[in-house]
């Protein structure tokens, strides 16, 4: 499971160009899925992502959490994070999950993030999205089950 995070002063995703969902400061999380991803995994990525201390205090150092600023998230599902590049000119997807194995991994790993109470929004799984955000910082971090 990989997850690209960006800390965010707000974000929106417009799907299929009717309903608009939105949150306001909090982290964007792109979610990719590949095959051997597991419960497991989507419990460990939302646990840490949940809890990074990315926010700063009063002193510009970063050490306040999610919890500390009201924050919220907006989840995305993002199967390119599994493109590969290596050959010609269209990468392919081969290492991404298929709906059947990546949709519940995904609801599970939203479920995981609004069970700790965070207000989280999500796009829609296989929906074309439009996703639109304010960086904040910018701080962007990638984090992948595999390092975790």
């Amino acid at each position: 499971m990989r997850a690209v995070m960006t800390r965010v002063k707000h974000a929106s995703v417009t799907i299929d160009g009717k309903e608009t969902r939105s949150i306001g400061e909090g982290f964007l999380i792109l979610l990719g899925i590949t095959h051997e991803d597991t419960e497991a995994q989507a419990v460990k990525l939302a646990d840490k992502l949940t809890k990074l201390r990315i926010f700063e205090d009063a002193d510009g150092k970063m050490n306040r959490g999610l919890e500390e600023v009201n924050g919220e998230l907006m989840i995305i599902s993002q199967f390119t994070l599994y493109g590969n590049c290596k050959k010609g000119r269209r990468p392919d997807f081969l290492a991404a999950a298929r709906p059947e194995v990546a949709i519940p991994l995904y609801e599970r790993f939203v479920a995981e993030c609004r069970a700790k109470g965070f207000r989280t929004e999500t796009g829609e799984f296989g929906a074309y999205m439009e996703v639109d955000s304010l960086n904040d910082g910018p701080l962007t971090l990638v984090v992948d089950t595999d390092n975790l």
